[in-house]
């Protein structure tokens, strides 16, 4: 009877979870324009949303800004990770305690604090600011994924391998690399989903005449939602899923696939 109560608890948090995207995916693919009706099956509103100027150009700075913001953040969260690991243990803990505060903090007040931030220092609103905005929230996400990599490295291997005559840089991308790649991986696609996702921040920091998908679906919002915008974001989960699924492959899976590719 417990195991039934589980598993019946599994079902149901899965069915709250991903029957919204289910029935958006189903929309995506309705000849009406109206959710209440069923038309029949069409690829009219993906043939819509690829010819959309303002959907291409957003999904385009999107994905520029997350691609961006997740390598940068990542680079930097890795190389804080291993700065922090060779800190005395009170030290690192208030660091690790203040690396914790934003993904505690709400959003908005992360969104305003960087807004006024940017308006302090004269820099106006834009492609860049997002993108400082993006890299700045995603940093300590990174970090929370590589740390624990980090912490079961071995640090006789690091040194061996300078005793043996590798420079620093070698030593690094040759012995400790391999083992906190997993880490770096994680930090990296959840830098990039973040990214993608985001909007508050997004909201606060961005300028006139630039869009990401969040702010322009926010916008088409108060206008009504158009069914390309259905096509737009099963694309985006299928893709977003299709990377989660090959970054959780076996190794030896993963190579095989690389290789075919």
């Amino acid at each position: 009877m417990i195991k039934f109560i589980k598993r019946f608890y599994l079902v149901i948090m899965f069915v709250f979870l991903y029957a919204p995207i289910a029935a958006l995916m189903v929309l995506s693919f309705n000849s009406s324009k109206y959710m209440s009706r069923w038309d029949g099956f069409s690829l009219k509103w993906y043939e819509a949303m690829f010819s959309s100027e303002l959907i291409m150009s957003a999904l385009k700075t999107t994905l520029i800004i997350a691609l961006l913001s997740a390598v940068i953040s990542t680079i930097i969260g890795t190389a804080a990770c291993i700065g922090i690991s060779r800190m005395k243990r009170k030290p690192r803990a208030i660091v690790m305690g203040l690396n914790n505060i934003p993904m505690v903090n709400a959003e908005i007040v992360t969104g305003i604090s960087l807004m006024l931030c940017f308006i302090a220092f004269g820099i106006s609103l834009g492609f860049g600011t997002i993108l400082i905005s993006h890299i700045t929230f995603c940093i300590p996400y990174v970090i929370l994924s590589v740390m624990p990599k980090i912490k079961q490295t071995e640090q006789s291997t690091y040194e061996a391998a300078l005793d043996l005559g590798a420079s620093p840089v070698q030593a690094f991308f040759k012995v400790v690399f391999p083992d906190i790649r997993p880490g770096v991986l994680s930090g990296f696609l959840m830098a990039f989903t973040m990214s993608l996702d985001d909007f508050i921040i997004t909201h606060f920091t961005k300028g006139a005449g630039v869009n990401t998908l969040s702010t322009l679906i926010y916008s088409e919002v108060r206008k009504g939602i158009k069914p390309s915008l259905y096509a737009l974001s099963t694309i985006m989960f299928l893709a977003v899923l299709i990377l989660l699924v090959i970054a959780n492959l076996p190794k030896g899976k993963n190579r095989e696939l690389v290789k075919e590719n």
